[in-house]
């Protein structure tokens, strides 16, 4: 299992918020390639970065901002997941172009599948769908879309039923319950996900130390865990980080 450290971008700068909330902001750096530089002297293989702005909106602000972590990373042969407004294939691709080895279609994947398929045919990168849900008083979970500020009303296995074969090499779950609250990840939605589908895994919400990062490698296949405020409050090193999920559940 592989690290994502995470950098989420919204006007430029390097920020967390809270459970999605846009208004529970917090600002860790001024500028997100030297943050990017960071991870990559930390011996990272995947950089997970979302434009913010482009979640709500949908419009590119800051993919000046992507292409150049995406540049950084690619000359260091590291590879960089992004998210974020990307609806169509000419946002996808645009983004290929700047470097960027896996675009996250969240949004679009739930509204119009057939967006994951088309991105996935021109074979210019690989594609994830990005599922990010609340969890329900009964178990199940409520996708929610648009940078989070809508609910669908869909359950997010039916909708990753949809997706199946869609072409997507990957989904990334993000629990938002937990997003931003360092409170643990899910882990029986991960391990029910690893059942369910054939795509591969990324975690992401909720991871607060080196255990949670061990306890996701004891789900068992999981191709990584995205972590950001941990990070960023200081609660592990990125590269303590990696090495707990190379080392898998494997305590010290």
């Amino acid at each position: 299992m592989e690290l994502f450290p995470a950098i989420d971008v919204r006007g430029g700068r390097c920020v967390r918020l809270v459970r999605g909330d846009y208004s529970q902001e917090t600002v860790y750096g001024e500028d997100p390639v030297e943050v990017a530089r960071s991870f990559i002297d930390a011996g990272v293989a995947w950089i997970h970065v979302v434009d913010l702005d482009a979640a709500r909106s949908g419009e590119p602000v800051n993919r000046d901002v992507v292409a150049a972590i995406a540049a950084l990373a690619r000359a260091q042969n590291i590879s960089v997941q992004t998210g974020g407004g990307v609806r169509t294939v000419d946002v996808a691709t645009a983004l290929f172009d700047a470097g960027v080895a896996r675009v996250v279609v969240g949004t679009a994947a739930v509204e119009r599948p057939q967006v994951v398929a088309d991105i996935a045919a021109t074979g210019r990168g690989e594609v994830a769908v990005g599922l990010d849900a609340h969890a329900r008083p009964d178990g199940g979970y409520e996708v929610a879309v648009h940078g989070w500020t809508a609910g669908s009303g869909l359950d997010l296995f039916t909708v990753l039923a949809r997706l199946e074969n869609a072409g997507a090499q990957a989904v990334v779950a993000t629990e938002i319950g937990r997003d931003g609250m360092l409170t643990g990840p899910d882990l029986e939605l991960y391990s029910a996900l690893r059942l369910r589908t054939s795509m591969r895994v990324v975690a992401s919400g909720g991871v607060s130390s080196l255990d949670d990062l061990r306890a996701l490698g004891g789900v068992g296949g999981l191709e990584g865990a995205i972590a950001g405020k941990a990070i960023y409050e200081r609660r592990f090193t990125v590269a303590e980080g990696v090495e707990a999920c190379r080392r898998g559940s494997v305590p010290e």
